[in-house]
C-alpha cells in the first residue's frame, strides 16, 4: 500500500507535463507488445512450415509444397511459392533467386513495420520530460521571486517536484523503451537472415536436383 501511495503520490506532484508522457509510454507499450507477438509468431510458423516443406522439397514434390506454402500466409511460404512459380518456365539459378528476392522485398517491411515508433516514442518522451523540467524551474524561479517568504520553501518545493519528477519519468520510459527496440530489431533481422538462409538451400536444392535430371537423361 506504501508503494501505491508513493507512485500517485509521485503522479501528483509531477504536473500536468506528466500526462502526455503517460501516453506515449502507453503508445509504446501497445506497440512494443503487438510487434514481440507478432515477431514471435512469424518465427514459430516459419520454421514449423519450412521443417514440413523441406522433405517434400528434397524429393521433388514441388507441388505439394507449393500448396502447402499457399495454404497460409506465412512468409516462408510466400518466398518459396515464388521460387516455384519461376521453376516452371524456363530458368537459370539468378532468375529463380531474383524471384524469390520479390517476395522477400514483399515480406520485410511487414516484418519491420511500426517498430521504429519505439525509438521515436523514447525521444519524444525524453522531450516532453525535459519541458516539464523547464516548466517546473521557471515556477520554482517564478515562486522564490513574487511570494512572500513564508511561502516561499513550499512553493519551491512544489516546483521543483515537477521538475525532477517529469524527468526521472521519462529517463525510466525512454531507456527501456531504447532497449525493447533493440531487441525487437535484432528479433526482425534474425527472422530476416532464416528467410535467407531458407532461400539459398531452396536454390541449392533446385540446382541440386535438376542436374540428377539432366544426368539421368544423358
Amino acid at each position: 500500500m506504501n508503494a501505491f501511495n508513493t507512485v500517485v503520490k509521485f503522479f501528483q506532484d509531477s504536473g500536468m507535463f506528466i500526462y502526455p508522457s503517460i501516453l506515449i509510454m502507453a503508445l509504446g507499450l501497445a506497440v512494443a507488445i503487438e510487434r514481440f507477438i507478432f515477431l514471435n509468431r512469424a518465427r514459430a510458423e516459419n520454421r514449423r512450415m519450412w521443417d514440413q516443406m523441406l522433405p517434400l522439397l528434397q524429393n521433388g514434390k514441388f507441388d505439394k509444397a507449393q500448396a502447402m506454402a499457399g495454404s497460409g500466409d506465412v512468409a516462408i511460404g510466400k518466398i518459396v511459392t515464388y521460387g516455384i512459380e519461376r521453376l516452371r518456365t524456363p530458368h537459370r539459378r539468378e532468375d529463380v533467386d531474383a524471384a524469390m528476392e520479390e517476395g522477400m522485398m514483399e515480406i520485410v517491411p511487414r516484418l519491420e513495420k511500426r517498430t521504429h515508433y519505439i525509438a521515436t516514442f523514447a525521444n519524444v518522451i525524453t522531450l516532453v520530460g525535459l519541458l516539464g523540467t523547464i516548466i517546473g524551474l521557471i515556477k520554482a524561479f517564478t515562486a522564490v521571486a513574487n511570494v512572500n517568504p513564508a511561502e516561499k520553501a513550499e512553493l519551491l518545493a512544489a516546483s521543483i517536484s515537477i521538475a525532477m519528477n517529469n524527468t526521472a519519468f521519462a529517463l525510466m520510459v525512454a531507456i527501456p523503451f531504447l532497449l525493447i527496440h533493440a531487441f525487437l530489431q535484432a528479433r526482425a533481422t534474425e527472422i530476416v537472415d532464416s528467410l535467407e538462409a531458407a532461400k539459398i538451400s531452396f536454390l541449392n536444392l533446385t540446382q541440386r536436383l535438376t542436374a540428377e535430371v539432366r544426368r539421368a537423361a544423358a
